[in-house]
């Protein structure tokens, strides 16, 4: 059975759970991280000659395995696996694997690494065989690993690691493949963390690349190397050490080396930046031209050496910051300036709040281009602040999110309340504040109340006018649902406010709509099932997605009221929870229903079979197409039997008081019920009673034939299936896959679009009807009578008012 990704995943994380109680987050994610290279290196290159990693005989995993259980395991993993491993690939800062303080001492040391080295023993994390041609599944892996790690490791020690999708981001509008250059193409990261936005970088490209990363903290230097290796970037240099005070990567004659493009993910306001910093006399002359940053802030300081460490006339950067340093003032506000002035930012993303491991702050993206500087005439923005979804207690950026800010920003796109070119002259006149929202205007128009309509009725015609996107759309829709009134200003709804969103679902102009979004899906369905069922072993996973989503937003690209992005986020979310796994399977194994059994571990650590499954295609989808009659029959028979237990629970409701008739019953049962039938059976004053009761055993006796004959017909289905799975041809098992599984799900999702369009719709003239359906001088008639009831009941009660 071939490894999917979900399970792949899991089964790294609950490795975790071997260490966590002795450790922080921050600190455990080490070792199982080194575990993981260890398994991924020995499954790759292990005996083979001429292989880009070393692995010394004697230092495999398996050689790891033999030391389960030894009393010296600690100590054994440090000296003959995990130190000629990195002796062997020049590596350094591993973590120690016999640390009394953080692993334990004695048994629990030795039943702590052995329990996790047999997480790894797992056949299935058979990791030279589990990974699609030109698809990184382990790479993936750690990136899921080093993400759930800055989760727990709390605010101060989550800035290991840049969000993903983050780094997609910058990754995509760095412009990696912009230029033409025969030559490799050099990407450098000053502070680069455990490598995961170099990484993205180098996945865009289409060309031969070389990445370079400087990281302060050792530990997480030593996880960047590891990382590189992981991704098949074995010739990457990641170097160790203070960036702004000792920069690793110089030249004898440009003083610090330069880059094609460089990425960072700096710490947001350094306060001790100036660390081990001459000011005054600055070897690399990063401050020359620009100025020097405030003391107890280094953002500017990580910003200007990104500058300086770029290529004169061609280099292209991103680099995230907090929004602060867009606005701030004073030393700050004249570097700004005389980085605007020189042209070398091209432009400037606003993210959401709580994205970072580190922070809770909203940050940006500041884009630069030296290659264009001498002729940019503005500054591209965009406000991406309000596109995530909520993670537990961070915001992730979606999938539609990610997609929506590149598009948007490679072909500066002008979108109203997003983004728009900022001319110089502007930005100028704003004192070279570039803060995103004195530029672009992303608040929702604040729905006001008309004071003339509560006062005398009807709806305001600037409600209405607001809704012109739908009018566009269905244009004689407006005159079925509103019509004039005495009132030049206003209008008045011709409809039952109960019967909108009928009128809206059977009028012509949106049955048409949805007519033409049904051909829309359809073709796309067509052209899909027939590239789907052409995957074969070996195929990119990644690629399929790529594909497949890349012709669904062209698809849907300028259509009315349908977001494209929308719509691309039912299939990215489909393909996360379900479908990833399943083009993973193909990949590994092809066309195959193979089915496995379910095996699950008691109380006694004993495996219990739990019957038997298959990934690829769900029992439900053979029984939907083979087997409907059978499965029809068995649903008769529930339903019957919840009927039977319904009418039990209103015999029990209606003589279960003090007073009934199940009132000397401890419990309600078919064994209390039988002895206290039992007992009155001859006595001639319970006659009623002894009907009653007679009358709930034969409701049982009903009930238990039912679901034995539902168990009996249940397996006699699952036989069926299980001799069915194996007969699937080929074309068959497609048809269940790409037909019935993928296709159903997608156009299911898709299709919640078109209702909400009307549900939305509806739900705002309904919203606009209350409100304004009853005007004031009805109110005041209203409070006018109630007013005198209350004065007439207080008369008769003797009180007197006025």
């Amino acid at each position: 059975m071939a490894l999917k990704k979900s399970q792949l995943y899991s089964s790294l994380w609950s490795s975790c759970d071997e260490l966590r109680g002795g450790m922080d987050a921050s600190q455990y994610k080490d070792y199982v991280l080194v575990m993981l290279f260890v398994k991924y290196i020995s499954d790759k290159f292990a005996n083979e000659p001429y292989a880009a990693i070393t692995v010394p005989e004697g230092a495999s995993f398996n050689d790891m395995v033999a030391l389960k259980g030894k009393p010296t395991i600690g100590d054994d993993i440090n000296k003959k696996i995990i130190g000629p491993i990195a002796e062997a690939n020049k590596l350094s800062d591993m973590p120690d694997f016999n640390d009394v303080n953080k692993l334990g001492s004695g048994k629990d040391m030795v039943d702590r690494l052995t329990n996790l080295i047999a997480i790894f023993e797992n056949k299935a994390l058979d990791f030279s065989k589990n990974r699609a041609e030109g698809d990184d599944i382990l790479g993936d892996a750690y990136e899921y690993l080093m993400r759930h790690f800055a989760t727990e490791s709390g605010k101060s020690k989550g800035q290991f690691y840049t969000p993903a999708e983050v780094s997609r981001v910058m990754a995509k509008i760095v412009g990696i493949n912009s230029s033409n250059s025969s030559t490799s193409t050099t990407v450098y990261d000053p502070t680069c963390g455990s490598g995961s936005l170099l990484l993205k970088v180098a996945n865009e490209a289409d060309k031969n690349i070389s990445l370079y990363g400087q990281e302060k903290d050792s530990a997480t230097s030593g996880l960047a190397r590891m990382n590189m290796i992981l991704h098949n970037n074995t010739l990457s240099e990641i170097k160790q050490g203070n960036t702004l005070a000792n920069p690793l990567f110089t030249d004898e004659n440009t003083g610090l080396k330069t880059f094609d493009y460089v990425v960072a993910n700096p710490p947001f306001s350094d306060k001790r930046w100036r660390n081990g910093i001459n000011i005054e006399s600055d070897l690399y002359e990063r401050f020359k031209d620009y100025g020097v940053p405030p003391a107890k802030n280094g953002d500017y300081a990580y910003l200007l050496h990104i500058v300086r460490s770029l290529k004169s006339g061609k280099g292209k950067g991103a680099c995230i910051l907090p929004h602060g340093v867009l606005f701030r003032g004073n030393a700050e506000a004249e570097i700004r300036k005389n980085l605007v002035r020189k042209g070398y930012i091209r432009g400037i993303i606003g993210l959401p709040a709580n994205l970072f491991y580190g922070t809770g702050i909203p940050a940006c993206i500041i884009v630069l281009d030296k290659e264009h500087a001498t002729s940019r005439k503005g500054i591209f923005m965009i406000d991406a602040s309000k596109g995530f979804m909520k993670d537990g207690n961070k915001n992730r950026l979606r999938n539609m999110d990610i997609h929506k800010i590149v598009d948007v920003f490679n072909k500066q796109t002008k979108v109203e309340k997003y983004s728009r070119m900022v001319s110089f002259n502007e930005i100028e006149k704003n004192e070279y504040n570039l803060n995103i929202p004195r530029y672009i205007d992303s608040q929702e128009a604040e729905d006001i109340q008309d004071i003339e309509a509560h006062l005398l009725g009807d709806i305001p015609n600037t409600d209405i006018e607001a809704l012109n996107d739908y009018w566009e759309a269905f244009p004689t829709l407006e005159q079925s649902l509103f019509g004039k009134c005495l009132r030049d200003r206003y209008s008045t709804l011709i409809v039952n406010k109960d019967e909108i969103e009928q009128t809206i679902f059977e009028h012509s102009e949106f049955k048409g709509f949805t007519k033409e979004m049904n051909i829309i899906l359809s073709e796309w369905k067509k052209r899909s099932i027939n590239y789907l069922k052409r995957l074969n072993i070996a195929v990119n996973p990644k690629l399929v997605i790529f594909e497949l989503s890349e012709e669904l937003l062209e698809t849907y690209a300028d259509k009315a009221l349908i977001s494209k992005y929308d719509v691309y986020q039912h299939l990215m979310d489909y393909w996360d929870d379900v479908m990833q796994d399943d083009c993973y399977i193909i990949s590994a194994d092809g066309w195959k229903a193979d089915t496995y059994r379910i095996q699950v571990e008691n109380k006694q650590k004993k495996l219990v079979d739990k019957g038997w499954a298959c990934d690829l295609i769900p029992k439900e989808l053979v029984i939907n197409r083979y087997f409907f009659k059978e499965k029809q029959e068995i649903e008769v028979m529930e339903a019957e039997g919840e009927f039977l237990s319904a009418q039990l629970t209103e015999m029990e409701e209606e003589h279960g008081g003090d007073e009934g008739y199940f009132a000397e019953l401890e419990k309600v049962n078919k064994g209390n019920v039988k002895s206290r039938l039992k007992e009155i059976i001859d006595d001639q004053n319970s006659k009623e009673e002894i009907e009653v009761l007679e009358a709930y055993l034969e409701i049982i006796e009903k009930q238990s034939m039912i679901y034995k004959n539902i168990k009996d017909s249940s397996v006699k289905l699952d036989s069926k299936l299980y001799a069915k799975y194996p007969t699937f041809s080929v074309d068959e098992i497609k048809t269940l896959v790409v037909n019935d599984k993928w296709m159903t799900t997608i156009e299911q999702k898709i299709n919640t679009e078109i209702e909400r369009i009307s549900q939305l719709l509806a739900l705002r003239i309904v919203e606009l009807s209350e409100r304004y359906e009853t005007p004031l001088p009805i109110y005041l008639e209203e409070a006018k009578v109630l007013e005198m009831n209350v004065n007439t009941h207080l008369e008769r009660m003797g009180y007197v008012w006025g």
